[in-house]
Parts: C-alpha cells; structure tokens; sequence
C-alpha cells in the first residue's frame, strides 16, 4: 500500500523506471489512467507508458513541453494544452472509449474539451507498463531525455471511463472503484534510482 507515499525518480536524465503489474485478462475498450506528478523539468517526459508487442504508444502519457499534454492510443496521439504550471503537482486523468472513440483529459479535478482518437481500436492486454520512461519497443528502447525526473504519485488505472464524479474524486483522492492498478495496492519493480518516500505535504 503505497497510500501518501511517492516514487522519487532522483537523477536527470535518467534510466531509472518502475515496471507495474496489471492484472489484464481481456483487451481494453474503455479504460482511465490517472496520475500525480511533480516535476521542475521543462523537456519532454513520458509520465506513463503501456506498450504491446505490436504497438509501442498503446496507452502514452506524454508531456512535450510544461503547457502541453500528449495523450497517444494505440500510436495515434491528441494534445491538450494546458496553461504553464506554477510548478506544483499536477493531477492528470485521461480517459478513453472505442466505440465513440472520445477521448476525455482532466487536469487538477476540471475537464478539457473532449477531442475523437482511434473509434473502433482496441487496447492489447499483454502488456509492459512502465513509470519513468517511454518505450520505443516492448519493455526497452527508451530515450533518457524522454525520462522522467521528480515525484509520481496516486497511479491508478481502470478498464472503464470514470464518471466525472469518480474524476473528481481521483483528484481528491476519495474512494475509487475498483482498478486494474491501484496506488493503494500496487504491484510493482523498481529498475535503477527511484525511492519510495512519504508526500511532503498533502
């Protein structure tokens, strides 16, 4: 239970990450992933990265630069520009549904507008998920100057698209249904420099 703990991800650049293990039976055709992040880089940086055998970028958390989010399905991408942060922590929540293919971004607890990505895909269930670094093959080919430097917190994701209620409550770290990776019961592998540490502050 890694509840107001955080990963530390020390060095920058780095080739650090953190492997998480899903329980995954099926494909997805919905899913949400959500995360807390803390971090004084203004480079590129993968924030989570869910690769398949046939496709890299399945599920990518991407952040180019510090006002924009890139948000990848299945190796097709959409942006959200958010405004520069005030190098606090940022919640972020992407969510995506196949048959509709919208996908929804949230940032701090409020929603941006909706943007269409991959209708009809689905999401492959074998998969390397990884903290820290984005894959450019399955479980390797990373870039350090992609990496990740700084705290990463509240990871979750689930294989439906949250309710903005359940939205709003990731953000607030209330209750959450059930997830195929939750920070409160967390199986995961630290590779290289990253610390497990208490939140400074709440």
């Amino acid at each position: 239970d890694l509840y107001r703990k955080v990963f530390v991800f020390r060095k920058d650049p780095s080739d650090a990450y953190v492997v998480l293990r899903a329980r995954l039976e099926q494909p997805l055709h919905n899913f949400t992933v959500c995360l807390r992040s803390y971090t004084d880089l203004s480079r590129p940086h993968s924030l989570f990265s869910y690769a398949t055998k046939a496709q890299d970028n399945e599920i990518l958390l991407f952040k180019p630069k510090p006002e924009e989010y890139r948000f990848y399905v299945g190796g097709k991408f959409v942006t959200f520009r958010v405004p520069e942060g005030r190098r606090d922590w940022e919640h972020v929540c992407a969510s995506w549904e196949s048959a509709t293919g919208i996908a929804e971004f949230w940032l701090n607890g409020k929603p941006w507008p909706r943007k269409g990505l991959q209708r009809g895909y689905t999401v492959g269930a074998t998969a390397a998920i990884l903290l820290g670094q984005e894959q450019d093959s399955f479980g390797g080919g990373f870039d350090f100057y992609n990496s990740f430097s700084g705290e990463l917190t509240d990871v979750y994701l689930w294989d439906t698209g949250l309710s903005p209620d359940k939205m709003r409550a990731a953000f607030l770290s209330l209750r959450l249904p059930p997830a195929l990776l939750s920070w409160k019961s967390l199986s995961y592998e630290v590779k290289g420099d990253v610390v497990v540490k208490p939140r400074l502050r709440e």
